[in-house]
Parts: C-alpha cells; sequence; structure tokens
C-alpha cells in the first residue's frame, strides 16, 4: 500500500510523517534543521505518495471578516476585494484562504489566514529541489488553534500568544489534514498542476498514439488503393485481350464492355437468320410423303419459306402430294401446274418450312 507523507515545517525544523493510507496513525520518518536550504535528500522521503505540506503560524497572518452570506465559494471570490484595503500591498501579494466561524444575526464570521507569496514561492522552491511537490498546503498549528480556541475572544488571545503542539498532537492533526485539510494555501498561481501534467502528458501520447495510429489507417487505405487500382488495371489487360480474340476484326478498342453489349446486340437482331427449316428434316419428311411417279427437281429453302419444283404423271397426282404435304408443311399449295412435253404435269408447290 502507497504510503501518505505530511511534511511539518516549523520555525526551527523539518519533520515528515508518513503512515498507511486508510490509516489514522502517522510516524515521524525525518527530522532536519530549517536553514538556507533543507539538508535531506530525495531519496528519504516518498515521492510517489500523496504530500501534504505544514506552514507553521509565524509565516501566516490572519484577519477576521463579517460578510452577509455564508457560501465558502462566494467567499473566496470577494475576498480579494475585501483584502485590498486590509493587507499591505493588497490581494495580489498573498495567498489567502478562509474558514466560518459561525453566524450571527444573518452575518458570518470568516477566519481568513495568507501567507506572502515570496515566501511560499521560496518554500517550495527549496522542497522542489528534493522532488517535493505538495498538493495541499495547511497549517496544523493554525487548524489546532481554531478548533480548540473558545469563541472569537479565545481565539485572538491564542493567536496572540499561541501554545506549542506537543508530538501526539502534530501527529494526530497531521492524519487529520491528509484525510480532510481545514485549509489549503495551493491555489491562484500556486495551484497544484502535476496530476494536470500527467493528465496533459496522457492526452498527449495519446494523440500521438491516435495520429500514428491514423497514419498506419491511412497508410493502409492507400496500399489498398494502389493494388485495388493494380488489379483493376490487369482484369481491363484481360478483358482487352479475351475482347481481341473474339473479335480480331475490331482494331479500334475503347470500352471492351460497351463495343462487347454492342456485339451481343447485333448478334440478337440477326438470330432470326439462324432460325428456320431444318433442310435434313426437310428431305426426310419428303421421302415420307414420296408417291409413284412423282419426282422432284429443286428444293428451294430461304428461311422459313419452302418451294417445292418437281413432275407428276398428272395434275391429280400433284394434288395428292400436295395433301400429303400438309402433315409436315402446314399451309403447303400447289401453285402452279403446266403440263410438260412428255405427257405429264410440272408443278410446284409453296410452304412454310417448320421450325428448329
Amino acid at each position: 500500500m502507497s504510503r501518505a507523507t505530511f511534511i511539518d515545517l516549523t520555525a526551527n525544523e523539518l519533520s515528515v510523517y508518513a503512515g498507511k493510507n486508510g490509516k489514522t496513525g502517522m510516524e515521524r520518518i525525518l527530522t532536519t534543521p530549517v536553514g538556507e536550504k533543507f539538508s535531506f535528500s530525495a531519496d528519504t522521503i516518498p515521492t510517489d505518495a500523496e504530500q501534504v505540506l505544514s506552514l507553521p503560524l509565524a509565516l501566516l497572518d490572519v484577519r477576521i471578516i463579517e460578510l452577509p452570506f455564508s457560501d465558502i465559494a462566494k467567499i473566496r471570490e470577494l475576498l480579494p476585494f475585501e483584502l485590498d484595503g486590509l493587507v499591505l500591498g493588497g490581494s495580489g501579494d498573498i495567498v489567502f484562504d478562509a474558514r466560518l466561524l459561525g453566524e450571527s444575526q444573518g452575518k458570518s464570521r470568516v477566519l481568513v489566514a495568507y501567507v506572502r507569496k515570496g515566501i511560499l514561492r521560496d518554500i517550495l522552491g527549496k522542497l522542489k529541489t528534493s522532488g517535493i511537490d505538495p498538493r495541499v498546503i495547511t497549517s496544523v498549528e493554525l487548524v489546532h488553534l481554531v478548533d480548540s480556541a473558545a469563541g472569537e475572544k479565545g481565539l485572538a488571545d491564542s493567536l496572540i500568544t499561541p501554545l506549542s503542539l506537543s508530538e501526539e498532537e502534530r501527529r494526530a492533526a497531521a492524519a487529520r489534514e491528509i484525510k480532510n485539510p481545514a485549509f489549503n494555501f495551493r491555489r491562484g498561481e500556486f495551484a497544484y498542476t502535476a496530476d494536470t501534467e500527467k493528465a496533459k502528458k496522457s492526452l498527449k501520447a495519446t494523440a500521438v498514439l491516435a495520429a500514428l495510429l491514423l497514419a498506419i489507417l491511412i497508410a493502409d487505405a492507400g496500399m489498398m488503393i494502389v493494388f485495388t487500382k493494380r488489379d483493376i488495371r490487369s482484369l481491363k489487360d484481360e478483358m482487352r485481350k479475351s475482347y481481341q480474340t473474339l473479335f480480331p476484326e475490331d482494331r479500334k478498342v475503347t470500352n471492351e464492355l460497351y463495343q462487347l453489349k454492342a456485339h451481343i446486340k447485333e448478334m440478337k437482331d440477326k438470330q432470326t437468320s439462324f432460325i428456320g427449316s431444318s433442310p435434313l428434316q426437310l428431305l426426310l419428311d419428303l421421302s415420307r410423303t414420296s408417291r409413284p411417279g412423282v419426282a422432284l427437281s429443286e428444293i428451294t429453302v430461304e428461311r422459313e419459306l419452302i418451294v417445292l419444283k418437281g413432275e407428276a404423271p398428272s395434275v391429280a397426282d400433284a394434288q395428292r402430294l400436295k395433301t400429303d404435304l400438309d402433315a409436315v408443311l402446314p399451309g403447303a399449295n400447289l401453285s402452279e401446274t403446266k403440263p410438260s412435253g412428255q405427257g405429264k404435269t410440272l408443278f410446284t408447290i409453296i410452304a412454310r418450312g417448320r421450325r428448329r
């Protein structure tokens, strides 16, 4: 379990208390005299735990102000204007915090404690050289004085002649301030920013990772586009080769798909040229309907039109042949008959041939 660190600064020495999270007990792990520089090593104090600094009462100034409201947030907003007339140098030279003392007749009595910015900046600078950056700056001496004073008169007397805290009282106060600080002078330009900096670094790292991921996705998309274009180009080349194989007479090929569709349409328009009577079937049918003495001298098949010319013993024989052909050639018509020079009849039969 990580350790919570309490740094207790007094007029003569700096003490460091540490304890386990979730426990009230604190133990002193370091004491060093206060001089020009705090003489301790950064390795001596746990720097990975929450740190709280306590300022001595001697570095603080205190004012009691009466205000017409009790909202501590509003009080902190209004105090700079109130302190400008009470503090030498104005509120811009101090860091302050406030605590409600009580209410009477609709007005609130507020205890305002403040420290000079130069003093606080010097202390934080010395601590930072040893890797110490407290999250909260409070004062156990001031908190103990306020909590133990009997009314405002007793508080005023205690501020004039403050009593020293025992070691046990300091340990107990340190545990309470770590859990719930009564004051916090880390405000304004001295506000604790380590968490914010960590968050910024984390966001920067996240942004860098997101940018890298985006770059990878863009590169992947670019490669996919390149590969797709290459595949399309390869397919077009294959289409052109196939088209030129099918239609070698086409010398100018601009759009294989469009030209192929045009050829298919042309084939559909000409499909009727492939529809008509089957010559073989026609000869088979004629062989089945042949009559004695009848001879066919000419057979013409023009798409669906069939013309039969021949010679028969008589007109009646030619008519009987036409009747027999009606069964296989619907619409057969004996269109012409005339005598030949040998006592026979020449005839012409026209019919519609059957489809395949």
